[in-house]
C-alpha cells in the first residue's frame, strides 16, 4: 500500500503499529507518511545529524531507530544532504520536536518525510525497543498506520493478536538483508566529476581519483576535491578496463548497504585493481570487499555499529578516535598480527589489521603490507562529525604521490614469491 500524508505535525496522529520479525510489537503514532513499510530495523545512537543519516544510501532497505529522543528541532536544510534523496525504509523516534528551531533550517522534518514517503512511527519507548535489539539482534520489521492498520490494532489495552499476526506475516515476508546485494540499487546511474576545490580550486589535480560508488556519501569526494583530487564518481558496474582508461592515480570504493559476502562482482573487480598495483582506499563496504578481495571472509554482526560516538584505536599510533559508523557487517581477520592474505595462495602478500573497535573488539581497519592499499570500517568523511579520521584522506594522497613517483608495478600470476610473504 503507498503512503500518503498524515496532513503535518500539527494533524492529529493516527495510530502506527510497529511489529518485529519475533512478535515483538509497540503501539505508537504515525510519524511522516501513513501506510505500511517494512526492512531490516536497526537504531543509531548519534545525538546530532539526522538529515546525514536519512539521506545516507547505506540505510537503503533498513527502519532507523534513533535512540536520541528528541528528533526534528533542528529541521531540513538543503546544505547537509548526503544524497539526493531519503533512503531509509522507516523512522522510528521517541518525540518529535513541534518545530525546527535553527536559522538554518527550511523545511520541517516530518513535513518532509511526508513529502518522500518515508513512512515512520513516534510516541513509542524507543529505549525498550533498542534494547530488545541488543538482545535479540537487528531483525526485519513493518511499521503500519493509516489505511495499512489492521483491525483491532488501535485497541487502547493494546493491539490484539489477530492484528499483530496479520503484520507478521508481511514481515516475514520480506527478504532478509543476510545475502542481499544491494549497491546496484543506489548507485549513481552515470559518472561524473568533482573537481579541485578549496584553495585547489582552478589549479590542476594533485592526484586523480576513480571513486567507485556503491553508495557514497556527497561528503567523501568532497573530502577528497579539497585536497585537490579530480574525482571520477563511477557506477557500480563500471568495469576494470574503464577505470584504467582513466589513468587514476588511485581508487577508492565507498560505503554502501547490503551483505559483503553478496557484492561478487565488487570483489572481482577490486583483485583487478590490486593485481594492477593502484593504490587503493576503501571505507566501510568499500573496508569489506577489499577483507573478501584479500581472501579474508566477512561475517554478520548482530545488531551492528550505527552512530557517532563509536571509539577505535589506531594500532599504528595508539590514539583512539571517536568515529561514526554504519554497518551491520565486518572483515573476520587475524587481529594479534599480521597474517598472509589468504587468496591466490598469498599472491597479495601480509595483512594488518590496523584498526580496532574499541567496545567489541570488531576489525575496523585493514592494511596490505605489501600492496599500497589500505581501508578502514568506519566513516571518516562524517559531515556531521566526530572528525577524528579526516586525516585517512590525506594518508590516500600521499599514498598516491608515493606511487607515481615510486611505482612497484603490476602483481605477476601465480602465488607470491616466499621473499614477499614474509611473516604469516
Amino acid at each position: 500500500m503507498g503512503p500518503h500524508s498524515t496532513g503535518g505535525a500539527a494533524a492529529h496522529r493516527p495510530t502506527a503499529l510497529l511489529v518485529l520479525e519475533d512478535g515483538y510489537a509497540l503501539r505508537g503514532r504515525a510519524y511522516g507518511a501513513t501506510g505500511r513499510t517494512v526492512g531490516e530495523i536497526v537504531f543509531n545512537t548519534a545525538m546530532t545529524g539526522y538529515q546525514e543519516t536519512l539521506t545516507d544510501p547505506s540505510y537503503h532497505r533498513q527502519i532507523v531507530v534513533m535512540t536520541a529522543p528528541h528528533i526534528g528541532n533542528t529541521g531540513v536544510n538543503d546544505e547537509d544532504p548526503e544524497s539526493e534523496r531519503i533512503w531509509v525504509a522507516g523512522f522510528v523516534v521517541r518525540d518529535p520536536a513541534r518545530r525546527a528551531s535553527s536559522w538554518r533550517s527550511r523545511r520541517e522534518l516530518e513535513d518532509e518525510l511526508v513529502h518522500c514517503g518515508i513512512v515512520g512511527a513516534c510516541e513509542l519507548d524507543t529505549r525498550a525497543l533498542t534494547r530488545h535489539l541488543r538482545q535479540a539482534g537487528a531483525m526485519r520489521a513493518g511499521i503500519f498506520s493509516g489505511e495499512a492498520l489492521p483491525a483491532g490494532a488501535e485497541d487502547p489495552s493494546g493491539p490484539a493478536q489477530t492484528a499483530i499476526d496479520i503484520c507478521l506475516e508481511a514481515v516475514r515476508a520480506a527478504p532478509a538483508m543476510s545475502g542481499q546485494a544491494l549497491a546496484a540499487e543506489v548507485t549513481t546511474e552515470r559518472g561524473y566529476v568533482v573537481e579541485p576545490s578549496g584553495r585547489h580550486a582552478g589549479a590542476q589535480p594533485v592526484a586523480v581519483v576513480a571513486a567507485v560508488d556503491l553508495g557514497i556519501k556527497a561528503r567523501t569526494p568532497w573530502q577528497l576535491a579539497e585536497r585537490g583530487a579530480r574525482v571520477h564518481i563511477l557506477p557500480q558496474s563500471t568495469t576494470l578496463p574503464e577505470i584504467l582508461a582513466l589513468h587514476p592515480d588511485g581508487v577508492f570504493f565507498s560505503n554502501g548497504p547490503g551483505d559483503p559476502g553478496a557484492a561478487h562482482a565488487e570483489v572481482e573487480l577490486l583483485r583487478g585493481i590490486l593485481d594492477a598495483g593502484i593504490p587503493f582506499f576503501g571505507i566501510c563496504l568499500g573496508n569489506q570487499i577489499l577483507g573478501r578481495a584479500l581472501g579474508y571472509g566477512t561475517y554478520k554482526l548482530d545488531y551492528g555499529h550505527r552512530g557517532v560516538n563509536q571509539p577505535v584505536l589506531d594500532r599504528a599510533t595508539g590514539r583512539v578516535e571517536i568515529t561514526a559508523h554504519n554497518h551491520g557487517f565486518a572483515v573476520d581477520a587475524p587481529i594479534d598480527e599480521p597474517s598472509l592474505a589468504p587468496y591466490g595462495n598469498g599472491r597479495y602478500g601480509r595483512v594488518e589489521v590496523s584498526h580496532l573497535g574499541l567496545n567489541d573488539g570488531v576489525v575496523e581497519g585493514l592494511r596490505a603490507l605489501d600492496l599500497p592499499a589500505f581501508s578502514v570500517q568506519y566513516h571518516p568523511e562524517a559531515a556531521a562529525g566526530p572528525h577524528d579520521g579526516e586525516h585517512l584522506f590525506d594518508r590516500f594522497i600521499h599514498l598516491m604521490l608515493d606511487h607515481r613517483e615510486h611505482p612497484a608495478g603490476p602483481l605477476q600470476d601465480g602465488p607470491q614469491p616466499a621473499s614477499l610473504q614474509g611473516d604469516s
